[in-house]
C-alpha cells in the first residue's frame, strides 16, 4: 500500500490489486465486502454507496479516464467523539474502488484516527485474498476488523 500527498496537502493510501491477486471480479463485489468489514465493525457505521462513474458520465460536461471501467465510493464514519464543531470538516471516511482493465485501485484519505486508518488500510490489504499468491510467514493483524 503506498501513501502520498495528492496535490501537496491530500494524505492519500492507495492500494494496486491486480485481478490475479483477488477473487472478486467486479467493484461492486468489492464495495460489498467493505460493507461487512463495515457492518461489523464496533465503531464504524455505514452512510451510503455513491456511484461515481455513473454521477459523472451523466452529467454534460463529465470526463471519464478512458482507463477507468467503473468506480465507486462507499461512505461510513467512525465518528467515536466529537471533540469540536471543527471536526465534522474530516467526516465521514470514504474508500474509493475503481476498476481499470487488469486492476482495481483502492483510495482513502488518511483520517485523524488512526485506529480508523489501521482499519481501513487491513480491510483494502484483505482484497488482495488469493492464497497462492501470499506468502504464509506474512499472516495480516487484525484490527478494529
Amino acid at each position: 500500500m503506498k501513501q502520498f500527498l495528492l496535490q501537496e496537502k491530500y494524505p492519500l493510501f492507495t492500494l494496486e490489486v491486480e485481478k490475479r491477486e483477488t477473487s472478486f471480479t467486479s467493484v461492486d463485489q468489492i464495495i460489498a465486502f467493505l460493507k461487512n468489514r463495515i457492518d461489523e465493525n464496533k465503531v464504524a457505521s455505514f452512510i451510503a454507496v455513491f456511484d461515481h462513474y455513473r454521477h459523472t458520465k451523466s452529467l454534460e460536461c463529465g470526463q471519464i479516464d478512458e482507463a477507468i471501467l467503473d468506480a465507486k465510493n462507499i461512505v461510513f464514519c467512525f465518528g467515536i467523539t466529537l471533540p469540536n464543531p471543527q471536526a465534522m470538516a474530516v467526516r465521514p471516511r470514504s474508500i474509493g474502488v475503481v476498476e481499470l482493465k487488469n486492476t482495481f485501485v483502492v483510495t482513502f484519505m488518511e483520517a485523524p484516527m488512526p485506529l480508523a486508518n489501521v482499519a481501513m488500510e487491513a480491510w483494502a490489504q484483505s482484497i488482495k485474498n488469493q492464497e497462492s499468491l501470499k506468502e504464509s510467514k506474512d499472516a495480516e493483524p487484525c484490527y478494529l476488523a
